[in-house]
């Protein structure tokens, strides 16, 4: 596996790496390994109104709020990017983001393809990879070994997860598709989409 840690050209601005794909592609594992071998790189920590899981953390896995405060930082601007997922909505704070980027940083950003689009409008400089399943049984075995949800908020992440692909293909926001079937694989193929991007620019 390469050892290489791209870093953004001296005095310039950062760049701006969104992954998206459905639920249980392996987002998080993707910008974790990213995370961990890039030490200039940073964690874009989304706010959510959905309850945390076992084992989160306030500030770190996500920041939540409630639905209200939610309206409040959409309304003001405060949001880069939000969407909405199986009920819920999700957003990434503005100034973060932008305070990493101004200091030179790759910003790590997770999020949803409705989303992803936004940023693409509002970003185009930016970096985006969809991670797609090996196939759809597989992606309905990582959701079920989980096992936080019921039969019924599987079946519609599953359907969330076939509409997903199809709007990430159709919409053209996205530069690069990687298939998710041997996890350390796939983090060094979008290892190399980074260092290839930032070779380019």
């Amino acid at each position: 596996m390469s050892s290489s840690r791209p870093a953004p050209p001296a005095g310039r601005r950062g760049k701006l790496i969104v992954i998206s794909g459905p639920s249980g592609a392996g987002k998080t594992s993707i910008c974790q390994a990213l995370l961990a071998g890039w030490p200039h790189a940073t964690w874009s920590v989304s706010v959510t109104t959905r309850p945390p899981r076992a084992g989160e953390v306030d500030g770190q896995s996500y920041r939540f709020v409630s639905p209200a405060e939610f309206a409040a930082l959409q309304s003001s601007g405060a949001l880069l990017e939000s969407a909405e997922y199986v009920g819920h909505r999700y957003g990434t704070p503005r100034r973060a983001v932008e305070q990493a980027l101004a200091e030179g940083k790759y910003v790590i950003l997770e999020i949803d393809v409705q989303g992803g689009i936004q940023v693409a409008a509002r970003m185009p400089e930016s970096i985006r990879v969809f991670v797609l399943p090996p196939d759809h049984e597989s992606l309905r075995a990582r959701l079920a070994g989980r096992q936080t949800e019921r039969l019924e908020q599987l079946n519609q992440r599953l359907a969330r997860a076939d509409g997903e692909i199809a709007v990430a293909r159709d919409s053209g926001c996205y530069q690069h598709f990687v298939v998710n079937d041997v996890l350390e694989r796939t983090i060094e193929q979008v290892r190399e989409v980074v260092e290839q991007e930032n070779r380019d620019t």
